[in-house]
């Protein structure tokens, strides 16, 4: 329980104190929920909101909502819920209003909603997204928080739900240097509740976590199911693909069990996205009776892919076939909306990376919403998904790595289903210390034991001593991503076909990021910073170079559209990375589009 501290010395309160009390209630990785094929409650909409950049809320109990004293007076209160304005969630609030573009620090919400119980159910609440912290209150009471702002979490609200409830978010945008990402990115800092808010009831008993994947032995005729239930009990589930004519009762014990069925899927691939409707249903008491609907317990389903992914020397094989990765980096980012982007702008996102010639993206540098992995799971398209592990991260910290890790297993355990996603990438561009080896190789184990069907890997640095790939990490990473910037941070070009020579890596290498900057419009010679036409020339260059070496295996050029950044405040930036291939609308290309596109259908040719 909080302390109940008096106002009068509300000054004197440290809120750390307060934060330190809310330990042991964080949203977790373990307390996930699998959600697909469940029924859903929305909770978006209008949210009254205020400002709170003082944490007020929490440093006076707001959410405890005493209007009056113990012996019935009235009280003078900071806050009216009611009548504060509105905002619709989810959304970043820094596209919403003028006033609030460059506010970082805490926005509280709130609404009311009605509920009626339905028997002997449970009920969570999920919130896909918030920036960074997110604290709920429920009915004058705390439920919990959670940290990183890209990943989904859930609380238990069932004893909390009454006819009539309030719900209160304090959301908390702050950059600190201990938390992950660190206080200094190159990306936007969006504040905001900025994916779906939703309630999901659930039996007493219930599915947790439900997976399904090709067996990855190469062979491509077993397909395996796992089970994780709510309780450790013995029970048993049936596991149904229809169009393959499967339907076969797994044993339970102890919450867990699995099955492997002998079967032919058609592989899934970039060519031929096919997917199969999945179902899993857990049984009342175990009971065998056929696995009818009146004896369900529990149900969900998925549409799934099976589709193999591994390494060979340095090869990158999908379903036993070598291919090249024609890739192309995003972040998640609009101008109109910031990381609340529409369905209609994810799926441009990824028509116009299957229009460059591409069948592989990379989303940086934090979890994109989910809606990307399932839209490239029906269209066809491969990713590579990341957790903010940016730059200087605190690697020393426990806490932080806690708060890393965690964030990487709540990626893995949404996602993976999702046969359009092959990487898990665990880093981006950190020198290599002992430090953060240590951090990082921690990190690349915990991936492989969330997921060992999958590949990892890190985007690494050029080795400026040596102009060379060596980064101890790439011991612990099947995949070698690495960010080079020849031509642009580093304008002698002469020194990347040193590099490729320098190296001579035993696992496949991605080219994570090149690139350079161009305003749109902006014309002038290939020596010409910030021009198209330099642009262009970096892409041919770079194409011509990487063409040559044979363990560079895939690429994602940084990146697809022109993205907001504080830091880049030159006349040609105007507070955007401008690395785009198209401007960030989204409407123009530049010059190197066609570079990068002509390349890219030379490579789909060679393959076939």
């Amino acid at each position: 329980m909080m302390k109940k501290y008096v106002q009068k010395n509300v000054s004197d309160i440290n809120l750390e104190d307060y934060i330190s009390e809310y330990e042991g209630k964080d949203s977790l990785a373990d307390g996930m929920l699998f959600t697909e094929g469940r029924e859903r409650e929305s909770l978006n909409g209008l949210w009254h909101y205020a400002i709170d950049q003082y944490e007020t809320c929490i440093r006076q109990h707001w959410f405890e909502e005493r209007y009056e004293s113990a012996a019935g007076i009235s009280l003078p209160v900071d806050f009216s819920f009611d009548e504060w304005p509105s905002m619709e969630l989810p959304c970043s609030w820094n596209t919403q209003d003028e006033k609030l573009f460059l506010y970082e620090s805490t926005m509280v919400f709130t609404r009311k909603f009605g509920f009626i119980p339905r028997g002997n159910e449970r009920v969570f609440l999920r919130v896909g997204a918030a920036n960074y912290l997110l604290r709920i209150f429920l009915n004058r009471q705390y439920v919990g928080m959670h940290r990183g702002g890209s990943t989904p979490m859930f609380f238990e609200v069932t004893d909390l739900l009454q006819k009539e409830n309030r719900i209160i978010f304090a959301c908390d945008a702050t950059r600190r240097p201990e938390q992950v990402p660190t206080e200094n990115t190159d990306w936007f800092n969006y504040g905001g509740v900025y994916r779906d808010i939703e309630l999901f009831r659930v039996p007493q008993l219930f599915i947790q976590d439900f997976r399904t994947y090709l067996v990855p032995d190469g062979k491509f005729d077993k397909v395996r199911a796992e089970v994780k239930l709510s309780d450790a009990a013995d029970t048993a589930a049936v596991f149904e693909i229809p169009e393959l004519g499967i339907r076969t009762e797994i044993p339970v014990k102890k919450g867990k069990g699995a099955v492997t069925v002998k079967c032919a899927p058609e592989l899934w691939s970039p060519e031929n996205p096919k997917l199969y409707e999945v179902s899993l249903r857990l049984l009342e008491d175990g009971a065998s009776c056929g696995g009818t609907a009146d004896c369900e317990a529990d149900r969900v389903s998925d549409t799934v892919g099976f589709r193999e992914i591994r390494t060979e020397g340095r090869e990158i094989l999908l379903n036993g076939k070598k291919m090249f990765l024609r890739g192309v980096s995003c972040h998640e980012d609009s101008i109109e909306n910031g990381k609340a982007l529409t369905d209609e702008e994810h799926g441009k996102i990824i028509r116009d990376a299957k229009e460059l010639g591409c069948n592989f993206m990379r989303l940086a540098h934090y979890p994109h919403h989910e809606n990307m992995s399932k839209l490239a799971d029906r269209l066809g398209l491969l990713l590579w998904e990341e957790v903010p592990v940016y730059w200087a991260i605190r690697f020393t910290r426990p806490a932080t790595y806690r708060d890393a890790e965690n964030q990487l297993r709540e990626l893995i355990r949404r996602d993976a289903n999702r046969a359009s996603v092959i990487i898990w990438s665990v880093g981006n561009e950190n020198a290599d210390s002992d430090e953060r080896l240590r951090f990082m190789s921690r990190l690349a184990a915990a991936a492989k034991k969330e997921d060992p069907t999958r590949l990892v890997s890190a985007a690494c640095l050029v080795s400026v001593a040596e102009n060379a790939i060596r980064d101890r990490l790439a011991e612990h990473l099947d995949v070698i991503g690495l960010n080079e910037y020849f031509g642009w941070y580093s304008p002698d070009f002469s020194l990347l076909p040193q590099l490729f020579e320098n190296s001579d890596p035993d696992k496949p290498v991605v080219i994570s990021e090149f690139g350079g900057d161009a305003l749109y419009g902006w014309h002038g010679t290939e020596t010409d910073k910030g021009t198209e036409e330099c642009q262009a020339y970096i892409y041919r260059r770079q194409v011509a170079e990487i063409r040559k070496i044979p363990y560079v295996k895939g690429m994602c050029p940084w990146i697809l559209y022109d993205f907001r950044c504080p830091r880049r405040t030159s006349v040609i930036q105007q507070y955007y990375n401008r690395k785009g291939l198209l401007t960030p609308d989204r409407l123009h290309k530049k010059m190197a589009w066609s570079v990068l596109r002509r390349f890219y259908s030379e490579k789909e040719k060679d393959e076939k």
